[in-house]
């Protein structure tokens, strides 16, 4: 699993999550990641809208509605 793959995983066991406590749950996984790592992993999820972040918490980003879904199978 790839450095996004571990932190979602993080963020889906815990539902809301600051960084230390994603930190903390990825070091108990035997997943070491350097502070650097694990903030741009976070900031590269919030701006790939698979995360929201407020206030120092973390959390999945919601679902969007199904017309979303269709526009990405279907196209324009």
């Amino acid at each position: 699993m790839d450095r996004k793959g571990w932190v979602m995983r993080a963020v889906e066991a815990l539902r809301f999550a600051t960084f230390k406590e994603i930190q903390r749950y990825l070091d108990e996984e035997g997943e070491a990641f350097s502070k650097k790592e694990l903030e741009d992993t976070l900031k590269a999820l919030v701006a790939e809208g698979r995360l929201e972040e407020k206030e120092g918490t973390y959390r999945l980003a919601r679902k969007k509605g199904g017309r979303e879904a269709l526009e990405k199978l279907f196209g324009d």
